[in-house]
């Protein structure tokens, strides 16, 4: 069995690759973009706001996720977006700090590889539980052949919060908005003997319990 390994974009190398994942995925493949060139500038190291990264299984690039930190909550009118009763933008902006999910995609060749999306989730929840993020937003189209609906909701634990028409991606389906609080999520499946979930929390918990002393230490000062 191959190694899958994920690391972030940073270099020129990794941007090729993931450029040419996003090429064949999201430009040729589901035709919602006409080119990939821009999506990844070519200077990440320091940036702040995006994060990008790319998993391999052995030496092939595998598949790719964004991460965007602050995104905005509220959309324009004219995406015409519908909460879920009880949700407005009040009550996420009190729930925690936010990091939106983009541009995930796996090569058709690994989709039924689910360990190389779980490697994904894993180093990207790493990366945000460090800095100090509490929940994950994202969108996911409704009806799509490949879309990950029932993987993020049924797997994972994310929570449909409300919809939207229109966005960014050439695409007609709905888009379906889901938020997933991550620590609720860790201590959900922590102790679970699935291999799934194995997968998901190695090397998490080490973050999770930093995170969790450093507020105790805070909460002892008040």
């Amino acid at each position: 069995m191959s190694v899958i390994t994920v690391s972030k974009v940073l270099t020129p190398q990794d941007r090729l690759e993931a450029l040419g994942v996003i090429e064949e995925v999201f430009v040729r493949e589901k035709q919602w973009m006409k080119d990939a060139g821009e999506q990844i500038p070519e200077f990440l190291d320091g940036n702040l706001e995006y994060s990008w990264f790319l998993a391999r299984v052995g030496d092939q690039p595998a598949g790719v996720m964004r991460l965007y930190y602050d995104p905005p909550l509220e959309l324009p009118e004219t995406c015409q977006v519908k909460f879920a009763p009880g949700i407005d933008l009040e009550t996420l902006r009190a729930a925690g700090q936010y990091v939106e999910i983009g541009r995930f995609m796996i090569r058709p060749q690994f989709r039924r590889q689910h360990r190389v999306a779980l490697r994904l989730m894993r180093v990207a929840s790493a990366e945000v539980i460090e800095r100090g993020y509490t929940h994950f937003i994202t969108d996911v189209f409704e009806g799509e052949e490949h879309s990950p609906l029932n993987f993020h909701t049924r797997v994972l634990g994310f929570e449909v919060i409300g919809s939207h028409l229109f966005g960014e991606l050439n695409c007609s389906s709905t888009r379906i908005i889901l938020t997933l609080d991550i620590i609720k999520l860790y201590n959900r499946v922590k102790d679970s003997r699935s291999r799934l979930y194995q997968e998901l929390v190695e090397g998490l918990r080490g973050k999770v319990e930093a995170r969790n002393a450093k507020r105790r230490g805070l909460s002892a000062q008040v």
